[in-house]
């Protein structure tokens, strides 16, 4: 069968298109899926261009949507047919996050091999249904972005009818949380350099936009726009770069949830400022299997579908991570086979 593998060292020049072992039929407890579509994701590009080193032959990508092509024995959750969508942690069913998620050890398209093969067979666990009448590029945008959203807002935000959020760009995690703030009756400022993405961002439902390069220290702008108050909460994707600014815009006693790192790993924390104003600045990396389960309901009773922005045939993989690397897209990039 067909799988797009990386040679170590990585780099997207050493993304290929393989021919590599079936996996076979389905053990006991697991399915075997017939693997559709997957989506694009910032750790997905930094495994692919050697920031995150691998194992040489590692079969890329953490997302996949696709659907169920045999099961096996003792398999409950699952008949042959289904439309699934992969888990970023599928050793994580439910709960706080244990010790087994502290790394990406077994994270498909990282610890283990991902979803860019036409075929995989994982433990029941690895998966959970798809929304229903969805495309397997849609369903493919749920495991890491989505639910990154879902969990720093419904999970561990707990936002409420009212609360204003702060999001930082345009891309697959910031128009998930227009949507899903949109389900719950909260208000979103969206940041980006373009204009024509914020415009596109309040028809989809954001309140405001604010240009970055316009307003260079855009805390004052949203401090601005929440009379003097400050954001409930702050999905903040840019990390060091822009960590500082977030304080700056967060209510007395707000919520920062640290998901981005895209302007780099590492930086200084203005450790005075967040004492003064009291907020709980919490780094979290996507969510559980039941957290996935919880998202899809509510997308299927919200009729929501993801945007996506540009899709791709999986051969092209490193075409589609060069236009990822462009920042020219709105919402999610996806690969189909």
């Amino acid at each position: 069968m067909k799988a797009l593998t990386l040679k170590s060292p990585g780099s997207l020049k050493n993304i290929s298109l393989s021919d590599i072992t079936d996996p076979g039929a389905p053990g006991p407890g697991q399915i075997r899926v017939a693997i559709g579509a997957s989506s694009l994701n910032f750790h997905d590009l930094l495994v692919a261009n050697g920031s995150i080193p691998s194992e040489d032959g590692r079969i890329l990508m953490s997302d996949g949507g696709g659907t169920v092509d045999a099961v096996g024995e003792g398999v409950t959750d699952f008949k042959v047919g289904d439309s699934v969508v992969s888990c970023f942690f599928p050793q994580w069913p439910a709960g706080s996050a244990g010790a087994s998620v502290g790394t990406f050890a077994n994270t498909p398209g990282d610890g283990i091999d991902g979803m860019a093969a036409e075929f995989v067979v994982r433990s029941q666990n690895a998966f959970t249904l798809a929304p229903k009448g969805w495309t397997h590029a849609e369903s493919a945008t749920i495991t890491t972005a989505g639910l990154t959203a879902w969990r720093a807002l419904v999970v561990d935000g707990k936002v409420k009818p009212g609360d204003t959020i702060l999001t930082l760009g345009t891309g697959g995690v910031s128009i998930a949380v227009i949507q899903i703030a949109n389900m719950l009756g909260a208000k979103v400022i969206v940041t980006s350099s373009s204009d024509e993405k914020l415009e596109r961002a309040k028809k989809l439902g954001a309140f405001q936009g604010i240009n970055y390069r316009t307003h260079t220290q855009w805390s004052k702008k949203v401090m601005e726009l929440t009379e003097g108050k400050g954001v409930d909460h702050i999905i903040e994707l840019g990390g060091p770069g822009t960590l500082e600014q977030s304080i700056q815009a967060v209510r007395v006693g707000g919520h920062i949830s640290l998901i981005g790192v895209l302007t780099g790993r590492s930086g200084e924390v203005p450790t005075a400022l967040l004492m003064a104003k009291q907020a709980r600045l919490q780094g979290l990396v996507v969510g559980s299997r039941r957290d996935q389960q919880d998202y899809v309901v509510a997308l299927e009773a919200n009729q929501v579908h993801p945007v996506i922005d540009k899709t791709f045939a999986m051969s092209e993989l490193a075409a589609a991570f060069d236009y990822q690397t462009s920042g020219s897209h709105f919402g999610k990039i996806c690969v189909e086979w």
